[in-house]
């Protein structure tokens, strides 16, 4: 089984839309194998946004990821299960995302857009080691 990481990010819980993700996600077949509702601190934000620092947006995604809980998650699947959470979630900026995903369907605003998922297995891997290093590796 392939795993991989999914944040119901600050928006999705204050607008009660986790227990929606989590739906969505297990009605595709997807299986939780680990959840928690955490505020993440600026120091774990900055090693998941690693790759972003340095941009000009970078300071607005950590204030952003640390303003409320997230609920944490990982997912498991068979194969590329990224792949299939990246589908769900929908493109990136909700104004854009095609019905039927979860930003096309539930999210308007590119700052505030419900969820995140691996974009990659080397990305699960490294975001389920920052995030649940008991279940790295």
């Amino acid at each position: 089984m392939d795993r991989t990481l999914v944040i119901a990010k600050p928006d999705a819980v204050e607008r009660g839309l986790a227990g929606e993700i989590i739906a969505r996600l297990e009605r595709r077949g997807l299986r939780l194998v680990a959840a928690e509702l955490r505020s993440i601190d600026a120091e774990t934000a900055g090693r998941h946004y690693a790759e972003h620092q340095g941009k000009p947006f970078y300071a607005s995604l950590v204030e952003f990821i640390t303003r409320s809980p997230a609920l944490l998650m990982v997912v498991e699947g068979p194969g590329d299960t990224w792949k299939v959470v990246r589908t769900m979630m929908g493109a990136t900026n909700p104004k854009e995302a095609a019905p039927g995903t979860i930003r096309g369907d539930l999210a308007i605003e590119m700052t505030e857009n419900l969820v995140h998922g691996s974009d990659g297995p080397e990305s699960a891997e490294r975001e389920i080691g920052i995030f649940f290093p008991a279940l790295a590796g």
